[in-house]
């Protein structure tokens, strides 16, 4: 059972966000915040699943609210607005995912579905214009801090994350089980001090960019 906490200041959104998500099999919603700071409080009770997050809300607004929620529980941003602002605020908060409240209800519950098995999922709209402001920016040679410490296995993973390839996909090319996989995500997300495998997959596509590939002294996996 997934179970999900649902915050958004406007009640009757609220109410409809419930009624879909309630009515979707395996799916809980654990609880009801109507205001940033009550998300935090209740996703560190709670210990949902998936925080299902408005960004402009009272109190403490969405992409803050995902900052303090992150480290523990999958946040799913899901807001009216697409402005850059938010997308990249969000995203950098650790968010696992962004969809615009335009979207579909079977939609939804799929997303909510893959945030929980460990995937991220970006609105198409919204990943063109990420795409095209990745693009745009200039390239830096720094190595990113942790890179090093990655095994030659993470990084064929980490490589893959890169890519946009889901758990299972990255299981298939990589000839290995995909609960396998889910132990190399986490182990690269917490070798690079991230929150989300979005996160992840932005920085590899910069290491790609700048040719950065982590060599140097790599531990050998066990």
């Amino acid at each position: 059972m997934i179970e999900v906490l649902v915050a958004d200041d406007q009640a009757a959104v609220r109410a409809g966000l419930v009624l879909i998500l309630g009515a979707a099999p395996g799916v809980r919603v654990a609880g009801e915040a109507a205001d940033g700071a009550e998300a935090v409080a209740m996703a560190r009770e709670l210990r949902p699943d998936v925080v299902l997050m408005d960004v402009r809300m009272p109190r403490l607004d969405g992409i803050a609210a995902t900052r303090e929620i992150a480290g523990f529980t999958d946040v799913l941003v899901l807001t009216t607005f697409d402005m850059d602002e938010y997308v990249f605020g969000a995203l950098r908060a650790g968010a696992a995912g962004f969809l615009l409240k335009d979207v579909d209800a079977d939609h939804l519950v799929e997303a909510v579905r893959t945030v929980a098995a460990g995937e991220g999922i970006i609105a198409p709209r919204v990943t063109r214009r990420l795409i095209g402001a990745f693009a745009a920016r200039p390239a830096s040679p720094a190595e990113p801090p942790g890179l090093a410490d990655l095994t030659p296995r993470e990084r064929e993973v980490f490589a893959c994350l890169g890519e946009g390839l889901s758990n299972g996909q990255i299981a298939d090319r990589l000839n290995m089980a995909e609960t396998t996989t889910k132990t190399h995500v986490s182990r690269i997300l917490g070798k690079l001090g991230l929150t989300s495998r979005v996160q992840a997959a932005i920085l590899a596509q910069e290491t790609a960019q700048t040719g950065v590939t982590g060599a140097g002294s790599p531990r050998e996996d066990p």
